[in-house]
């Protein structure tokens, strides 16, 4: 329940000329002082939009728009960035649909994926929703018979979870030209876009907010191993060593987020209760103007003012043309001296030549966890493995013993529904930007 003294605490922001958003200045804003004189209406309309919102929207075609000016932006809900619209998925917050409606088309089914991914168990032995038909699984084109499967209806999904699925998808999209809906396990999508996949009229949609909560508790712990210096206590316990020394606090430090799409939202959220400050770089700043984690919002235009006032960088963007290597010399040139970087989102993101450079003798970074690198698994001969000052992990820190079969059953249990009822599908993909 809202009460008339949280509004006071109600992050509003403003823009500015330089496409970046900051939290405004209380004195400056009359909006609280305004609705604080009408405080049970306030908590009429707060305490009823939620339940109003789920009990007559629930499983239907309908959308909350979280606009600037609406109740749900105003009090800095999910939805008022990651989840605008209503058109993302995520695994903590968001509610499974009521499917009750009838099934107005049949979808016909074909796996881009390994035969034997246990992951995808109830996708292979049929326990679909009444509608659905799998008509084929294969890893290559090959493994797909045309003739064969045509007989069988032509089909209208094309679900992939198979690491080298870019080839082979190119060519299922041409010998099956009624796909209209191609759906990826992964949240990236930079293993299939192609040009084909941008020319065709299929939407695309993936498995964002399947994976951000355990990439959110792992950026917390890498940002704790530097501050309070985990490698000092592991060789003190080796050597029997007794010995105090001082430590950094989280609060109070700048957490800079580099993509802020749900992974780095989540990281935010996390940061945010830490105490910690939160920057954030998106394409879109202003979609984020009233996130209540975010203290500033900066334009793509702005990564070296970011890097140059963090102290914990985390690294959490897709892998695009526009953002292969765009944390490079230049960055590092400007990042704030004895800063951590944190790269949970792809590995090319990051220069590694230059990110090396900047770990060296003479670097301005303190140092790196990785859990993606720019080649993978990392060759043994890179210089990251002999580094002190790098954490490594093998591209696992979301790796649950049930991550992937979650991420197919978002696909059975709520996109599928949703396309054979011809409602709005959750995580749309730009197939052309890449996420």
């Amino acid at each position: 329940m809202v009460s008339p003294d949280s509004l006071e605490r109600i992050p509003l922001r403003i823009y500015n000329e330089e496409q970046n958003y900051k939290i405004a200045d209380k004195q400056n804003m009359n909006l609280i002082s305004l609705l604080s004189q009408f405080p049970r209406a306030v908590l009429l309309i707060a305490s009823l939009v939620p339940a109003f919102a789920t009990a007559a929207f629930s499983g239907t075609n309908f959308r909350l728009s979280a606009q600037r000016n609406s109740a749900s932006a105003l009090f800095g809900g999910y939805n008022s960035d990651v989840a605008m619209g209503g058109k993302f998925w995520n695994r903590e917050t968001s509610v499974r649909g009521d499917f009750s409606g009838p099934v107005v088309r049949e979808a016909r089914i074909l796996a881009l994926a390994d035969p034997h991914d246990p992951d995808n168990i109830d996708l292979y032995t049929g326990n679909l929703p009444e509608g659905a038909r799998l008509l084929a699984v294969g890893a290559t084109a090959a493994d797909f018979d045309v003739a064969e499967i045509k007989t069988l209806g032509a089909p209208n999904v094309l679900f992939v979870s198979h690491a080298a699925a870019r080839g082979p998808l190119r060519e299922i999209l041409e010998n099956f030209p009624t796909i209209c809906w191609i759906h990826s396990r992964s949240a990236g999508v930079d293993f299939i876009t192609s040009d084909c996949l941008a020319r065709s009229s299929a939407l695309l949609t993936n498995a964002k907010g399947m994976y951000s909560s355990t990439l959110a508790e792992y950026s917390m712990m890498a940002c704790s191993y530097f501050a309070k210096d985990l490698p000092r206590l592991m060789r003190q316990k080796c050597d029997n060593v007794w010995q105090k020394y001082d430590v950094l606090e989280l609060r109070g430090a700048t957490f800079g987020v580099v993509g802020y799409g749900d992974i780095g939202r989540a990281c935010a959220k996390l940061a945010n209760a830490y105490g910690m400050k939160v920057v954030a770089l998106r394409r879109n700043p202003a979609a984020s103007m009233y996130d209540p984690y975010c203290d500033k919002i900066y334009g793509m235009n702005k990564l070296d003012e970011l890097m140059a006032e963090s102290d914990y960088i985390l690294c959490a963007a897709p892998l695009t043309e526009a953002t292969r290597g765009m944390v490079g010399k230049d960055a590092f040139s400007a990042v704030k001296e004895g800063a951590v970087i944190i790269n949970v989102g792809r590995g090319p993101v990051i220069d590694e030549k230059a990110l090396i450079m900047a770990l060296g003798s003479g670097g301005r970074l303190k140092g790196a966890a990785l859990d993606v690198t720019t080649i993978e698994p990392l060759p043994r001969d890179s210089l990251l493995w002999e580094m002190e000052n790098v954490l490594l992990s093998p591209h696992n820190m979301d790796m649950t013993a049930t991550f992937m079969k979650e991420s197919t059953q978002f696909f059975l249990e709520e996109n599928l529904p949703r396309f054979m009822r011809e409602l709005d599908l959750y995580n749309p993909v730009d197939k052309t930007a890449g996420y």
